[in-house]
């Protein structure tokens, strides 16, 4: 089995902490979207959205993180084959699908300087048109991936799509906080797949600052957040370069990859 992603990549993270807490073995394939990796030919065969995380087992490719997920559930589940791993509940998959609902995309973009978003912009659109003329078959695909970057510009642009977002996710902030007001993790006392599709979000609000705005102020969120941090999967999949030299190093990287690249006209 293997797994293509990127450590920064919120729905990759989900998928690599589904993986890490049920104990099933996979090889782990990195590719950046940022440098535009994702927009490969041979990758955008496989998935024509371009999007992080894709799952292939054999012939079988998935690209969806829920589907991915409980795909990942029922492999650990017939591997355990002791009762040890139980399927996931009715609220289980309840929480998943409405966590699932928040789309990051336009709140994480907004949190970014906008130079940087722009100059970054810029060049995976010079990507997909470098790829397009590589691999004409794929140009109808590679179209609609450049329509999409442009579309996203214009929506960054407007107040009420953010202000949308923001909304969407203080809810969803508020109902968790509610639920953890009763029971220790998202779900019951145990942690389970619907925690493993929340915390992701709390480290990208970490990530960009947002903490005390978005997580210190709600008691019981704090604790959790707290608490899912010394878990094991946690510290592999998200705190791994989350900290110190690790962040600093996978950015400087990212970012002199593509400066490089737009200096020697290379996409």
């Amino acid at each position: 089995m293997q797994l293509y992603h990127h450590p920064y990549s919120l729905e990759s993270q989900k998928v690599r902490l589904a993986l890490e807490e049920r104990n099933v073995d996979y090889t782990s394939y990195h590719a950046n979207p940022v440098t535009g990796k994702n927009m490969d030919p041979s990758f955008f065969r496989m998935n024509p959205t371009a999007k992080l995380p894709v799952f292939q087992n054999g012939s079988h490719v998935l690209f969806n993180t829920i589907e991915i997920i409980q795909y990942i559930e029922r492999i650990a589940l017939v591997s355990s084959g002791s009762g040890v791993i139980k399927q996931s509940s009715k609220e289980v998959v309840e929480w998943m699908y409405k966590i699932q609902e928040w789309n990051p995309k336009f709140f994480t973009l907004s949190h970014i300087p906008e130079k940087y978003y722009i100059y970054t912009s810029k060049f995976i659109r010079r990507v997909i048109i470098a790829r397009m003329s590589e691999a004409p078959d794929l140009a109808t695909a590679y179209h609609t991936k450049l329509k999409e970057a442009y579309e996203t510009e214009e929506k960054l642009h407007n107040p009420q799509v953010l202000q949308r977002s923001k909304q969407h996710l203080i809810k969803l902030l508020d109902e968790v906080e509610m639920q953890l007001d009763k029971t220790l993790y998202l779900a019951g006392n145990e942690f389970t797949l619907a925690d493993v599709m929340l915390v992701p979000i709390l480290a990208r609000l970490a990530l960009l600052g947002l903490e005390k705005e978005y997580i210190s102020c709600r008691p019981k969120l704090s604790e959790y957040w707290t608490l899912v941090q010394q878990r094991p999967s946690y510290k592999k999949v998200v705190g791994k370069y989350f900290g110190g030299w690790k962040r600093r190093k996978t950015l400087v990287k990212t970012w002199c990859i593509v400066r490089m690249r737009c200096m020697l006209k290379r996409y």
